[in-house]
């Protein structure tokens, strides 16, 4: 399905045929501008990006690389072609034709997942807005810019359903969507993972990796929905969240592979003085920002993921490749809960825990990375391994919630996770440490010292290419 680029708002689900719904998002077109003016990139909007824009939904050849200036970037509404003759694959609907329209039983519920999602992709943006100044490379600069404008497109692409389908509510939410500010102490963003700083290129690394990937996770499930507006939107987006999770996990593959050089060449596992960063500090930001994601999944048991999932609104990860019922009714499943100063095993209805479900397929994913920066540590000849810490670590919300749990899943006194926290989350001395490695590098061709360059560019093209054009004296 080819995307039309001569409309005002370049889509491909026929606006033009709609003159009411074109109006309303060309009213909320010049509110998302002042928005990207004030809360995007910072510094860096008259620089020409080498960027690439979809142009086709299709799974291949979808996109043209080209400079773009990013307040020129042509953001619109691109949803997966639909399947003729779809039916509901899961739940208490099962079999059913899927809805092209909102089931007014279901409506307040969708709007709510709708918003939820739609929420997280301006929060990004505001969080990452300062990291243009100290970027390692003109390669990252790029991949940050293209992960801004993507998650600018896909705040449109829920902003395009709230409108189509939700009337004055839908126009009213995705107003908000523009008011609320990553962080704001009076209007914050709604989940607490979007609401947490941003403040070096070691975390915006952690987060693309961890964050964006609990992304990915969430929208899979959504595109898994009965409501087909709402499965085609999220199809089309997981095509582009790939490029994200491959800037946070190749990122730190290649933070690692500096730091095991300087390792080896200096003969130390304390690198800071030579402009690298430990793997235990590395470890260390690991910890919290794995943590963190693992909340943004809700607590182990819940009865509004249970009630999505019986309505048909939200799946599992790919749920027609899972060998059962897809109704779960007289289900179980185990799950680890703390009780009584241990982590004990306990059987509960596999509705309930369908939060804990497509946590297990997060922390899957996580694992099959870690065996891949570990093979970069042992590969170098380094004696040190990278883990997960246990999924009751440094929890916010659920079962472990209050909980102290150390990162080897031993629950341990206040006092003790007090005295010892450090050992396990950044310090402010690491922050600091980390955040004065972050000078800019903006030549083409170079790296910081701290980073590894990547085996090749983007789009076949060298390294030396010079992916950001007209940066300002940074």
């Amino acid at each position: 399905m080819a995307i039309n680029y001569s409309e005002r708002i370049p889509n491909n689900v026929g606006l033009e045929s709609d003159r009411r719904l074109q109006r309303a998002l060309e009213a909320w077109q010049p509110e998302f501008l002042k928005w990207w003016g004030e809360m995007g990139p910072e510094g860096f909007q008259a620089c020409e990006v080498y960027l690439r824009t979809a142009i086709s939904v299709d799974a291949k050849g979808w996109a043209n690389f080209g400079y773009v200036k990013m307040p020129d970037y042509r953001w619109g509404i691109f949803l997966a072609e639909s399947v003729p003759d779809s039916q509901i694959k899961f739940g208490a609907h099962k079999g059913e034709p899927v809805w092209r329209e909102v089931p007014g039983e279901h409506r307040g519920v969708l709007r709510r997942l709708i918003v939820t999602q739609g929420d997280t992709e301006p929060a990004s943006v505001e969080q990452q807005r300062h990291l243009g100044r100290t970027c390692p490379s003109l390669y990252d600069l790029r991949n940050l810019f293209q992960v801004n404008v993507e998650e600018g497109r896909h705040l449109w692409a829920m902003v395009y359903l709230l409108h189509a389908y939700f009337g004055r509510d839908g126009r009213e939410e995705a107003a908000e969507l523009l008011r609320r500010r990553s962080g704001s102490a009076d209007n914050p963003r709604i989940l607490g993972a979007f609401n947490e700083r941003t403040p070096d290129w070691l975390s915006y690394l952690m987060f693309a990796h961890f964050t964006d990937r609990d992304g990915k996770y969430q929208l899979a499930s959504l595109a898994e929905s009965g409501f087909d507006p709402l499965a085609q939107t999220c199809r089309f987006m997981l095509t582009e969240e790939a490029h994200h999770l491959f800037v946070g996990e190749s990122g730190i593959g290649r933070v690692i592979a500096r730091t095991c050089e300087l390792m080896k060449r200096h003969d130390t596992d304390r690198v800071g003085e030579y402009g690298g960063i430990d793997l235990a500090v590395i470890q260390r930001y690991l910890n919290f920002h794995y943590s963190v994601s693992l909340d943004l999944f809700g607590s182990e048991l819940s009865t509004n993921a249970a009630n999505y999932f019986s309505a048909g609104l939200k799946g599992r990860f790919r749920e027609a490749d899972l060998h059962d019922d897809h109704q779960l009714s007289q289900s179980r499943r185990a799950i680890l809960k703390p009780r009584g100063g241990a982590i004990t095993q306990s059987e509960e209805p596999a509705l309930a825990a369908l939060n804990e479900t497509l946590r297990d397929a997060y922390i899957a994913d996580c694992e099959r990375a870690m065996a891949r920066w570990n093979k970069v540590i042992q590969d170098a000849g380094v004696d040190f391994a990278l883990a997960l810490p246990h999924r009751g670590f440094n929890r916010a919300i659920g079962h472990y919630s209050g909980i102290c749990i150390t990162p080897a899943g031993e629950i341990v006194s206040r006092d003790e996770w007090q005295n010892r926290r450090f050992e396990w989350l950044p310090s402010q001395a690491d922050r600091q440490f980390v955040a004065s490695l972050m000078r800019p590098v903006t030549e083409p061709g170079k790296f910081a010292g701290w980073i590894a360059p990547p085996p090749r560019g983007i789009n076949h093209q060298p390294l030396e290419f010079e992916y950001v054009t007209g940066i300002p004296n940074v």
